[in-house]
């Protein structure tokens, strides 16, 4: 009874807020001229442009009431739900992107899930963030989606490397290698090429743009000087998550192209999709 009122609740705030459908309908006069751009060019990618763009609309107004139902609740399990469900959600998008590793649902999965639960483990443990829905879910989101990327390159890169260098795993397999010692420089490689948009992105921050916490902030109404508290701390906190969920996502997928017998697995090239 109580998450219907509040549903209902949230209906009433919805429609007293009309007052910001004008200017949604202008940021979408921005997207209508983006398709006929498409059009008029012949790029190809109006019907894609116009099904994103609906699915964004629905898909965030659908989150926006189940925000406010989990936002209202004092029982911590609904946040805990919430974040499960973002990584389920993750881990299927990013074992998609998996190519050929094997089971890469079930790496990408772990890997979220670890890499993220040692992030917020860390941050709530040492008092950054409290353990509040209004804080765990937006922290929880940016981490988890950053992860899910992360996972999904170590795969990628991973699976391509062993693909290519094939015969040079197999002769250091011959010569008594473990398969950890084989596949090192690969294993290296995935995690280097994950890690490195994200130090990159870290480095030019401020100077080539102002990332999304920041100016959300600051469009909120926030001091500068505040703004730029919270963005250190999310792309410090980016890293980390990042660094923890390549290093997870590299053990587990070098692990599954090797046997027990220290022989690698057939391998085939993995569809474009």
């Amino acid at each position: 009874m109580n998450l219907l009122n509040d549903a209902l609740n949230g209906l009433g705030d919805a429609f007293a807020n009309l007052n910001d459908l004008p200017r949604i309908g202008l940021a979408l006069a921005l997207v209508a001229v983006a398709a006929l751009i498409s059009y008029w060019q012949r790029a190809g990618v109006e019907k894609d442009l116009a099904s994103a763009t609906a699915r964004s609309f629905v898909q965030l107004v659908a989150i926006g009431y189940v925000l406010e139902l989990i936002f209202n609740q004092e029982n911590p399990l609904w946040t805990v739900l919430m974040l499960l469900v973002m990584i389920v959600v993750g881990a299927r998008t990013s074992g998609r992107r998996g190519k050929a590793t094997p089971h890469a649902t079930r790496v990408s999965f772990l890997s979220i899930t670890l890499g993220s639960a040692l992030t917020l483990a860390v941050l709530v443990i040492g008092g950054v963030f409290s353990f509040t829905p209004q804080a765990i879910i937006p922290i929880g989101g940016m981490i988890i989606g950053n992860a899910m990327t992360t996972a999904a390159q170590v795969m990628n890169r991973m699976s391509d490397d062993l693909l290519d260098q094939r015969p040079q795993i197999e002769s250091m397999l011959a010569l008594g290698a473990t398969s950890r010692q084989a596949a090192q420089i690969q294993f290296r490689r995935a995690l280097r090429s994950a890690m490195i948009p994200h130090i990159d992105t870290t480095k030019t921050v401020g100077l080539i743009k102002l990332p999304g916490a920041m100016t959300g902030m600051i469009l909120a109404g926030a001091s500068p000087l505040e703004a730029v508290q919270l963005q250190i701390i999310v792309m410090y906190m980016l890293v980390g998550a990042v660094t923890f969920t390549g290093l997870i996502s590299a053990y587990l997928t070098y692990r599954e192209f090797f046997t027990p017998a220290y022989q690698l697995k057939s391998l085939t090239s993995p569809v474009e999709t």
